[in-house]
């Protein structure tokens, strides 16, 4: 059919368009891709219709490999910055861990001391332990006792004998 409707145009109108055809200056791709919609039919005007479906259909793969680099370049760059958080998150992990090891032993420490504290109240007032009968100042000096001999002995407190 297309064949039929190109014989019915004049040959001066086929003429023309084969000399816009061939006077026309060949695109490049990055030419093709970058010129707008209405560059684009200004270009195609006078081209025969094969030629006009070739050129579009240049400029669509052309565009379609544009798009599909862009999303590569997209989908690379988001990886990277992704396993940037991953990193960063694992820093923060370990850190944590790090704190949380820390305050357990200083837990540790501080239940040793207040067990060393029950200890020796209890045995200040030779019985079981009971809030009336540990004196505040029994108390006071043992914990100022400790400060002052925490450097010097590895245990926090003693029971005197």
């Amino acid at each position: 059919m297309q064949g039929m409707t190109t014989h019915f145009k004049t040959n001066k109108a086929l003429k023309v368009k084969k000399e816009v055809g061939e006077n026309a200056p060949a695109l490049s791709d990055d030419e093709l891709v970058a010129m707008s919609v209405r560059e684009l039919n200004q270009h195609l005007r006078g081209l025969t219709k094969e030629d006009v479906v070739r050129l579009k259909q240049r400029r669509r793969t052309l565009k379609n490999r544009g798009y599909a680099a862009s999303c590569r370049i997209k989908r690379v760059t988001q990886k990277e910055e992704l396993e940037r958080q991953k990193i960063e998150l694992q820093q923060e992990v370990d850190k944590l861990a790090r704190e949380n090891a820390s305050m357990r032993l200083e837990l540790d420490a501080l239940r040793a001391k207040y067990e060393a504290l029950q200890c020796f109240a209890r045995t200040v007032t030779r019985g079981p332990l009971s809030p009336g009968k540990v004196a505040t100042t029994s108390v006071i000096t043992i914990v100022k006792s400790a400060n002052h001999n925490n450097n010097s002995s590895p245990t926090p407190f003693s029971a005197p004998s």
